[in-house]
């Protein structure tokens, strides 16, 4: 196959999951036909079929990649934290990038059709939670790992308080925004205080006492 006709088939795939994410996230999954996903990509329902084997494995595609990309602007934004970086530094930056990132209209309304039909499909919940939550937690257990060596975190277990940071940062606003509408989506200066709030918290935990 050359390269023109590579290129071609891209460009129909791309064109597909574009229609079909902007059909499934106003429509909702079974409310969003195979034929309506065609019609919008200007392609044929066969060709739909030729690129995804069902609807159920298209909409997994884009959670896959909306998830994915959206952990990928986290990764790149919040870089590994420098040795004179504080820990109060680093875990705000990373908490209102977080939030900015995460809490969006596009991906709180991929989360509520995730959570919808994870009961019958448990892979999207899958997908979801390992592209999303537990990369960021993954993504923190490596500068916890660093700042437990350097005496700012006591902490015996990493994992157990990364996952505690995440939640603590993204549990009530995720939650208020998805059962309560765009409308409930905080401000910036409202997520930084939020964030800020969670890393008081964490620390007074976590943090290494001060000597007095």
């Amino acid at each position: 196959m050359n390269k023109v006709a590579i290129s071609r088939i891209e460009r129909t795939h791309r064109a597909i999951i574009a229609a079909a994410a902007e059909l499934f996230l106003r429509q909702g999954f079974l409310g969003t036909s195979m034929d309506e996903i065609a019609a919008a990509a200007n392609v044929s329902k066969q060709t739909v079929y030729a690129h995804f084997q069902s609807k159920e494995a298209l909409f997994l595609d884009i959670v896959r990649g909306m998830t994915g990309r959206a952990g990928d602007e986290l990764q790149e934004q919040v870089s590994d934290p420098a040795a004179d970086v504080p820990i109060e530094q680093f875990l705000l930056d990373f908490a209102t990038r977080q939030l900015s990132i995460v809490v969006t209209p596009r991906l709180l309304q991929l989360r509520r059709l995730v959570i919808a039909e994870a009961g019958r499909f448990p892979e999207l919940g899958r997908a979801l939670h390992e592209r999303g939550p537990m990369r960021s937690i993954n993504r923190l257990v490596q500068s916890f790992t660093r700042y437990q060596a350097s005496g700012d975190l006591k902490i015996d277990d990493a994992p157990a308080a990364a996952s505690f940071f995440n939640w603590l940062v993204m549990a009530a606003m995720t939650n208020d925004a998805m059962l309560l509408g765009d409308d409930a989506i905080p401000q910036a200066d409202a997520m930084e205080g939020h964030a800020k709030e969670a890393v008081r918290i964490f620390l007074s935990a976590y943090g290494a006492r001060k000597p007095s």
